[in-house]
């Protein structure tokens, strides 16, 4: 007996072979020698599980968990974050001044205000050795970040402190941590134009505009109703656009499901298209847009992605989030593809976590290096069992 998962193998090749062959019947009835050759590989490869990672290829299997030296005294906190520099190819990330799980509204009992060091790093992409480390004082919880073409680092900061001071906004540093710009109002979150609540990340696009997704409850959204709820009492779920000197130029999205709607837009990156994708975590897709907010395209056999990179046209997602209950059967860890397809074609398994039976735990941002080396930034859910904020997944 055919078990599911060979059930979905040998359904894949024998589309493979059936699309090959209408392919082949569509001609005049001759196909050109070096054309079968060529066809043949790919009908012939091995059909991998994109849901549970089995039979795909790992292109990454060396694990180096609590990667990155912290300087003294201090211990890691979760992270959501981390990005190539493109000038040096070292590591940019931030950790959450050692909170142990994301703050909420009005700061968590550990965060960057009750713990003010500075949680933003440069490392060493081969020894993990700091070159840069800033921001005390001016975030609450870092959650996204994104390096620019001149080198200079893009915080998002998703929640708020008690005294309504800090926090809802996105900033920028140079290099060496000069604030250089802020966006949004400090400490109030709000749905007005140019407002944030609960800002997830952050990008500049090809001409210098700036992006940022707002709001991160949508992904709890299950039912009609709550989604009503949400829309009612001012929720966000929306990519905002600014010019490169910070002025809001238009926002897009709403709580929901249909294509331009989001349930928590949780990531950003630009392809070298021009193309704008989100990762709209609540609703298990990656969704595609122009530079003006114009939907194009989705991909869905990602998982529920909570972070994502874009090297080489190859997509490196990852899903921290899957589980029993939210996502059933879909295996947390980094799937990999080719960018202009809907396709798995590598996996990088997760951690195991007991109450994520078969399913594991991975990080919530990624990141990859010019050697191909995998390098995961750690949230709440797999901050344990990966021992630190960062783990490293080489050749």
């Amino acid at each position: 007996m055919l078990t599911s998962r060979s059930l979905l193998s040998f359904v894949c090749i024998g589309a493979a072979v059936l699309a090959t062959a209408c392919s082949n019947a569509g001609g005049a009835g001759e196909q050109p020698a070096a054309a079968a050759a060529s066809a043949a590989p790919a009908a012939a490869a091995p059909a991998g599980n994109a849901i549970t990672g089995d039979g795909l290829p790992n292109p990454a299997p060396t694990v180096t968990r609590n990667w990155g030296q912290l300087p003294e005294g201090r211990k890691w906190g979760t992270t959501a974050g981390i990005d190539i520099d493109p000038i040096d190819g070292n590591v940019w990330a931030y950790e959450r001044c050692g909170a142990g799980a994301a703050g909420g509204a009005g700061g968590g009992a550990v965060d960057c205000e009750t713990n003010p060091v500075d949680p933003v790093f440069k490392f060493d992409r081969k020894t993990g050795a700091v070159l840069a480390n800033f921001g005390k004082g001016v975030m609450i919880t870092p959650h996204g970040i994104a390096v620019d073409k001149d080198g200079n680092v893009w915080i998002a900061d998703f929640s708020g402190n008690k005294a309504q001071t800090r926090g809802h906004q996105v900033h920028k540093f140079s290099p060496k941590g000069e604030k250089l710009m802020s966006l949004g109002i400090a400490g109030k979150p709000g749905n007005a134009d140019g407002q944030f609540n609960q800002p997830n990340d952050v990008v500049v696009g090809p001409d210098g505009s700036i992006y940022v997704s707002d709001g991160h409850d949508g992904q709890g959204m299950t039912t009609n109703a709550a989604i009503a709820e949400g829309l009612a009492r001012g929720a966000t779920a929306r990519i905002s656009k600014f010019s490169a000197d910070g002025k809001f130029v238009k926002s897009w999205g709403k709580l929901g499901v249909r294509h331009g709607e989001f349930r928590t837009p949780h990531a950003l990156m630009f392809d070298s298209r021009g193309r704008l994708w989100v990762a709209d975590r609540g609703n298990h897709r990656l969704e595609i847009f122009d530079q003006d907010g114009n939907y194009l395209e989705s991909r869905y056999q990602f998982s529920r992605v909570s972070g994502f990179f874009i090297k080489d046209e190859m997509l490196y997602a990852i899903d921290s989030e899957s589980g029993p209950l939210n996502h059933p059967n879909w295996r947390d860890g980094v799937r990999i593809g080719p960018l202009n397809e809907d396709r798995v074609t590598g996996f990088v398994p997760p951690f195991d976590r007991d109450d994520r039976v078969y399913q594991g735990v991975a990080g919530e941002g990624v990141a990859v290096d010019a050697d191909g080396t995998i390098f995961a930034a750690e949230g709440p859910n797999s901050f344990n069992q990966a021992g630190g904020a960062f783990t490293v997944y080489s050749k």
